[in-house]
């Protein structure tokens, strides 16, 4: 482990050598041994070392500390000087590793046909400086140009096609990690657009009933105690319902690795240790529950299976009860009392919700508005006490009267239906929702199953 993350320490210490410093130490080192093997014995033929052969030898080596920057130029340069330092019957063995660096540098930077042309120049120098000798062959002098030549130029061309391959990985890594970014965005914006979408069918359900509830209690507060106990209780009951379902929907936002019960990590949320809150979304198998406590809100509820029940997919059958959740609610909130009837039919490849209403509130609202007409026809007049009546809603002695559940103003147009057929479209399905021929209104969800 110590030796690995020493390499690893090492070569990020590397890494961090500029070029030019590399290619500075190789022709020096390059010059050096060139220098070093030009005075060793020279086989007969050939000139040893003199001040101009030193001076050529440098001006052959030297210049490749430039290999990176003019990789054509410097390769014809050297190959000119090195002819030169052959013409002048020096041991040309002593400054071939200059110009074979150089051709694998063109090779490797350069494009194919510069490269094909300094091979072909190296391998014509190469045998005219065979021919300055009497140690080797013609046909030996020949295939070591073309072997060395041939080796050079593809162990350079596949540098380059390395280096290009490692461009394009980096600039593909960069896009990948610019398109998960986005991705990441945008799945956080529509984790968003779910939980406040989760939030609304949750608030407006369970408002809802407690309103119309509050409403009843209120009204019959005087006139039916045990009426108004029941109302009460349901909406102890529906607002504790509210609180989990927020509790389980909430507490998704800030879980985190080791925040689930059992998993052995840190605990981030606090709380019990209740898997309750953590539990599933409401799926098909709670409709019954729903309609039941719709019921307690005073709007009837007829709850109809057709075909053979089976499982769908979670996010379905969430989508199913949401739908049924929200058009109940506009139930409560916009046809109070109204009779309701929920069907759900199993189909053989598709599932259908159907909710209605009988509209029967539409019915009452011509009758209470002419009574309530006449109720503030009457308030105009001189009680026994020679009192004018109030018309304000409160009672003689200044308290508000309630007024029965069902009869306020509508509540402002929400995205209810926008909700409702935004979750068919997720889940592949389609949502229909317009008032009946008979009466009514009518909401009915398609999803494939």
């Amino acid at each position: 482990m110590r030796s690995t993350t020493a390499w690893t320490r090492l070569r990020h210490r590397a890494e961090r050598v500029p070029a030019w410093a590399y290619d500075s130490a190789i022709a020096l080192a390059i010059t050096a041994v060139s220098l070093l093997l030009g005075n060793d014995r020279v086989p007969t033929g050939w000139s040893g070392l003199d001040a101009t052969g030193v001076a050529l030898t440098c001006a052959v080596n030297l210049p490749l500390v430039a290999r990176r920057r003019i990789p054509f130029t410097l390769c014809l340069t050297v190959l000119a000087l090195w002819t030169v330092y052959v013409a002048l019957d020096y041991w040309p063995v002593v400054n071939t590793l200059g110009p074979l660096l150089a051709l694998y540098t063109v090779a490797s930077m350069r494009p194919l046909r510069e490269a094909a042309l300094c091979a072909l120049l190296l391998a014509a120098v190469w045998n005219f400086a065979g021919t300055t000798g009497v140690e080797s062959s013609w046909a030996t002098v020949l295939g070591q140009s073309v072997l060395y030549t041939s080796v050079i130029c593809g162990f350079g061309y596949l540098a380059r096609k390395s280096a290009q391959r490692n461009v394009e990985l980096a600039r593909l890594t960069g896009q990948l990690r610019r398109e998960r970014a986005g991705a990441e965005r945008r799945a956080v914006a529509e984790e968003r657009v779910r939980i406040a979408r989760e939030l609304h069918d949750v608030v407006a359900h369970h408002m809802s009933v407690i309103s119309v509830q509050a409403g009843l209690a209120g009204y019959v507060f005087d006139t039916d105690p045990q009426t108004a106990r029941g109302a009460l209780g349901t909406i102890a009951d529906t607002s504790t319902e509210a609180l989990g379902e927020l509790r389980r929907l909430l507490a998704v936002l800030r879980v985190e690795g080791g925040d689930r019960p059992g998993d052995g990590g840190p605990r981030l949320v606090q709380g019990t240790d209740d898997q309750t809150e953590f539990g599933p979304a409401p799926g098909l198998d709670q409709l019954p529950e729903l309609a039941e406590r719709v019921r307690g809100a005073g709007v009837p509820v007829r709850f109809t299976v057709t075909g053979e029940p089976r499982s769908l997919a979670p996010g379905a059958g969430q989508c199913a009860y949401r739908v049924v959740q929200e058009a109940l609610t506009n139930v409560l909130k916009h046809a109070y009392p109204a009779q309701a009837s929920v069907t759900v039919a199993y189909e053989p490849r598709q599932l259908t919700v159907t909710v209605t209403d009988d509209g029967r509130r539409s019915a009452q609202e011509g009758r209470r508005s002419a009574e309530e007409g006449r109720t503030g026809g009457e308030g105009g007049r001189t009680g026994s006490g020679g009192r004018r009546g109030r018309t304000d809603g409160t009672g003689s002695a200044g308290r508000r009267v309630p007024a029965p559940p069902g009869t306020g103003a509508p509540p402002p147009g929400g995205h209810g239906l926008i909700g409702m057929r935004e979750r068919a479209r997720i889940y592949g399905g389609r949502l229909h929702a317009g008032p009946r021929a008979s009466g009514g209104f009518e909401v009915r969800l398609i999803l494939p199953a």
